[in-house]
């Protein structure tokens, strides 16, 4: 199992519209990924953060190389379609989870 933890923080004048590309564009986006074996698409909240928003996208992969595959495609393809509609107003920070321990 190989876990990818994306998180995408909007500025606040963007809010309003990226949740409606959210709830239509990106859910649709991850619901065609082949390479993905389970995902959690939610919305952070978080005392630590008062300006903007945070969506995290979790993804499960069976295994490492094809979360590299995803990195080296997928994003990269999902990150130009979010910087082409939303510029620098949607930042995104993929971090690899590499489970040291786990129980489901």
């Amino acid at each position: 199992m190989s876990i990818l933890s994306i998180t995408f923080h909007t500025t606040e004048n963007k809010i309003q519209e990226w949740d409606h590309y959210l709830e239509n564009e990106l859910h649709q986006m991850v619901e065609n990924l082949m390479d993905v074996e389970k995902y959690i698409l939610s919305e952070v909240h978080s005392d630590m953060v008062n300006e903007g928003k945070n969506t995290n996208l979790f993804l499960w992969f069976d295994n490492d190389d094809l979360r590299s595959q995803f990195m080296e495609s997928e994003l990269v393809n999902i990150e130009e379609r979010i910087l082409q509609k939303f510029g620098p107003e949607v930042m995104i920070f993929p971090t690899f989870l590499n489970p040291k321990k786990k129980r489901f």
